[in-house]
């Protein structure tokens, strides 16, 4: 187990802004940064990072808490791996509690932890056979050198080599105590009824293992050398619980600051393209590695940025089979440019040739939109024939109907009527006919993707379920609304008068607390009841346990709630960028506390009366002694509600507080 000073060792160290910024485009707003949320499709960011706070809030789930939480939420981590992962950005060491681990812990693991490790594992055999074995050097090795890589770049994307012997690796994870069963899931090992020993999925090949986003290893690729030999030439992980090839993209792991860095991406096809174009300097690069782009694969790229161009080979035969991944691009709102290197050049080559200011150049320059590359492409073979040019314009057309903005679409449209000669007004009765084909095709892929989405980790229930009994939501409220206020303002010191007039001060995690035991308050919220027990034990040790006592608390009830109360609504707006400066939460405290302190008071009163009210049924005509206690409790009830609605200025058409905003 990892220790309590390493854990907080991290959490003092760890940059949420930083983490969360691998995964989002952040941009700043205000003391706050905004994003897209990554857990929800939104075109509007909703998404708020607090550097001050050190959290996070993404608004249109509910979602939100530390940077580890975020880890675990995005990564599907346990908490243990979540830390470790911050603890190896950072450079923490880690200490162990050396604390046995029970049986039943160890028994805990589940098959994707398994799947995780064993990946892991085999991913440090096929490096060492690499390096560290006769085969693995000459054979392995060469082939690397041979294609001009350089060492570090081997070790930074953990290049490998799987020996010739059939079953090298199946032996050597059986006898680390890893099942058959495991590694036939794994797809590292085969286990054919003839061969019981089994068969290593990629023995004699050259290794590419496949990264998460965070870094953890998915999956493998593997390249075989000899060619006289009919089998495929690249072989991939076949699809398991961790690895699904559509929603990963090669490199990305290396490549997400420079993305993020550059605010760009250049999308390649094979892995040797990512390698070599990181070699010459080049960094901001993925592939997708011989599957179709899809719409997951596009979603990761956004994360960090919205600008992609397309690298294909010179003599790429499948150039318009593509056509499908630029639509898929426009319709998630990317912009796009295409580059085709010279005949016989793919990324890879044309990286090795020339050096990386070169190269940068090149793509800058002979980049071209998606218009003229389609156009290219299209009307290469049209010649003179009208049809086949109406056809190819059509393409384009509908290419443009993909596009979102409803003010990109027209200068793209303009574009194309003025490259082509065409009336503008042509273009766009063109435009509403694929506009109309272009919805019910994306409405249908929605549909399909609704179906497929699983239900999110974290469930936020709403309050309004409540609403059925307006006088237990009223209470429910404010009672979330006093716990709020601890949490925001605890430690806030206020000043109040006694019946005497004298001058004291307190603060609000005190006064808070004292009203609740005043009114011998049960609390109705399993999360606030924690809360307010972790608060009173504080102030039995003299201390003030508000908000950021509570961040990384590893409840998620809790965790949600302390980021509500410390990122309100408002931190969604950037009004200073607009030169207006409301009021900012919290800025009347004492008032305020004082006001909901009273207001709650008057809440749990009139819900009083109406669970005393719902007993009087059960006694009428039972307990006669019993019935009248009541029917006085409900007087006394009654007469103290009248005095407070008179000390909050209550009235039945106004509401509370009169005239005042509540």
């Amino acid at each position: 187990m990892i220790s309590k000073q390493t854990i907080d060792k991290i959490f003092s160290t760890i940059r949420v802004e930083e983490i969360v910024g691998e995964y989002v485009q952040l941009k700043r707003a205000g003391s706050n940064f905004k994003g897209l949320s990554p857990f929800h499709e939104e075109k509007s960011p909703s998404f708020v990072v607090s550097p001050s706070k050190q959290i996070w809030k993404d608004f249109s789930t509910g979602k939100g808490g530390t940077a580890i939480s975020f880890l675990m939420e995005i990564e599907n981590f346990t908490y243990p791996e979540a830390l470790r992962h911050a603890a190896k950005k950072y450079g923490i060491e880690i200490e162990e509690d050396l604390r046995e681990i029970s049986e039943e812990a160890k028994n805990a693991q589940t098959e994707k932890d398994i799947l995780y490790k064993i990946h892991e594992v085999a991913n440090t055999y096929f490096q060492e056979i690499l390096w560290d074995d006769h085969e693995g050097r000459s054979i392995g090795l060469s082939y690397f050198k041979e294609r001009e890589l350089k060492d570090d770049i081997i070790k930074k994307f953990q290049l490998g080599y799987s020996p010739e012997k059939k079953n090298a690796f199946t032996a050597y994870a059986l006898e680390k105590g890893y099942t058959k069963e495991i590694l036939e899931k794994s797809g590292l090992s085969i286990f054919p009824e003839n061969t019981p020993a089994g068969v290593d999925r990629f023995r004699e090949r050259v290794i590419f293992p496949i990264h998460s986003f965070s870094g953890r290893v998915l999956g493998f690729g593997a390249r075989i050398l000899k060619n006289n030999v009919k089998t495929a030439k690249y072989l991939n992980s076949p699809e398991t619980e961790i690895y699904h090839k559509s929603n990963v993209l090669y490199g990305l792991n290396q490549s997400k600051q420079a993305i993020s860095r550059k605010n760009g991406c250049l999308l390649v096809e094979g892995y040797m393209d990512v390698i070599s174009l990181h070699m010459s300097g080049i960094e901001n690069v993925v592939a997708s590695s011989g599957t179709s782009l899809t719409t997951e694969q596009i979603k990761l790229i956004k994360r960090l940025t919205e600008n992609v161009t397309i690298l294909f080979d010179g003599d790429n035969a499948g150039i318009k089979a593509s056509f499908r991944s630029i639509d898929m691009l426009l319709t998630e709102g990317m912009n796009i440019r295409v580059l085709l290197f010279p005949d016989g050049d793919d990324p890879d080559s044309f990286a090795r040739k020339h050096p990386q200011e070169y190269v940068e150049k090149y793509i800058e320059n002979e980049a071209m939109d998606f218009i003229d590359f389609k156009a290219e492409i299209l009307l290469r073979d049209v010649g003179n024939d009208p049809i086949k040019k109406a056809e190819a314009i059509r393409d384009i057309v509908k290419s443009v109907s993909f596009v979102q903005n409803a003010l990109k679409r027209e200068v793209y449209l303009k574009e194309v009527s003025s490259k082509f000669g065409l009336s503008e007004q042509s273009l766009f009765n063109e435009l509403d006919v694929q506009k109309q084909l272009t919805q019910n095709q994306t409405h249908h892929v929605q549909q399909q993707q609704k179906e497929k989405t699983a239900a999110p980790k974290m469930e936020i229930v709403p309050l309004d379920k409540e609403k059925e009994d307006p006088f237990l939501y009223d209470v429910l409220f404010m009672e979330n609304k006093l716990v709020e206020h601890m949490l925001a303002f605890g430690d806030i010191i206020l000043k109040r008068r006694n019946e005497q007039g004298e001058e004291y001060q307190i603060t609000v995690i005190e006064e808070i607390l004292h009203h609740f035991e005043e009114e011998q308050y049960a609390f109705l919220v399993k999360g606030n009841e924690i809360i307010i027990t972790q608060v009173r034990e504080g102030i039995q040790k003299d201390e003030l346990r508000s908000g950021n006592f509570f961040v990384s608390f590893m409840d998620e009830e809790i965790t949600t709630k302390v980021v509500d109360a410390l990122i309100p609504l408002d931190d969604l707006e950037n009004w200073a960028s607009r030169n207006i400066y409301p009021p900012n939460y919290g800025d009347k405290v004492a008032d305020q506390i004082q006001g909901d302190v009273l207001l709650h008071k008057y809440r749990y009163i009139d819900y009083l009366i109406t669970e005393t009210d719902k007993e009087l049924d059960v006694y009428r005509d039972t307990d006669e002694v019993k019935y009248y206690e009541l029917i006085k409790k409900i007087t006394l009830l009654k007469q103290a509600s009248m005095r407070l609605s008179n000390i909050i200025e209550y009235s039945p058409i106004k509401g509370i507080y009169g005239d005042r905003k509540r």
